[in-house]
């Protein structure tokens, strides 16, 4: 069994460091750790070709330079192992993660595991704020993650058996992690962890918000995960013809 980390990159030198050693701890010899480097010019990519150095189980692939899901995209096609974990590139895995996300997919026999997460500030201390759970009132069904999504991709792992059913990802697509928890629940469901297993670091460099924003913002939003919707049932139904997907 391998295990594969899916980074995504963007001038990320203040905490990429103590990102991949909260990684790396846990992984054994044969897994790896796949960065797609969309952009490297405050200073990081010398460090990060210092960290494969270091570890040959990390790879850097060059991203597509077109935001983050495709970056993400780009990292998820560059894996080889038999779960995918996707990683923001400043956040902190708790040291048991990856055993307690593995038990969950035996237990569950889920195609995607969602976990829980605390906020942290951005020297990686509790800042006060309720964990992702509560503040998105996480718990699995397509109805409800219409409504309000639970998906993050920080806090996601699923099988490669899903690959063919997410990739590619289409461009009209707002959001690559609510497009892959989606097509988890379309295939052997998706788990939830509800014990936090990452500290999410909020700062403000961060690429995604919190917050909702404008009706209009809101309402794109909403538009694209209804599209999501059509285009994963059409797209399983061709798999299910094809292969019994």
């Amino acid at each position: 069994m391998m295990i594969s980390v899916a980074l995504a990159y963007y001038n990320g030198k203040n905490y990429i460091g103590e990102q991949l050693e909260s990684i790396l701890c846990q992984l054994g010899p044969g897994d790896e750790i796949v960065i797609s480097v969309d952009k490297a010019d405050d200073g990081s990519y010398e460090l990060l070709e210092k960290w494969t150095k270091k570890d040959e189980r990390i790879r850097l692939t060059t991203g597509p330079g077109k935001g983050v899901v495709q970056n993400f995209e780009h990292a998820i096609r560059q894996c080889k192992g038999d779960y995918l974990f996707l990683s923001d590139q400043d956040d902190i895995w708790a040291a048991n993660k990856v055993r307690k996300v593995l038990w969950a997919f035996e237990q569950s026999g889920a195609s995607v595991i969602l976990h829980n997460a605390r906020q942290v500030d951005r020297e990686g201390q509790p800042n006060g704020e309720p964990d992702i759970f509560a503040v998105r009132k996480s718990r699995p069904g397509i109805l409800k993650n219409l409504i309000l999504n639970s998906y993050m991709g920080c806090c996601m792992a699923f099988k490669k058996e899903l690959l063919p059913l997410i990739l590619p990802i289409p461009r009209e697509i707002y959001m690559h992690d609510y497009w892959i928890g989606t097509a988890g629940e379309m295939a052997g469901g998706t788990a939830l962890i509800k014990t936090p297993l990452l500290s999410y670091r909020r700062h403000d460099d961060n690429v995604t918000e919190m917050h909702h924003g404008s009706v209009r913002f809101m309402l794109k939003k909403r538009l694209s995960m209804i599209r999501c919707l059509f285009i994963l049932r059409k797209r399983r139904r061709l798999l299910w013809n094809k292969k019994g997907f």
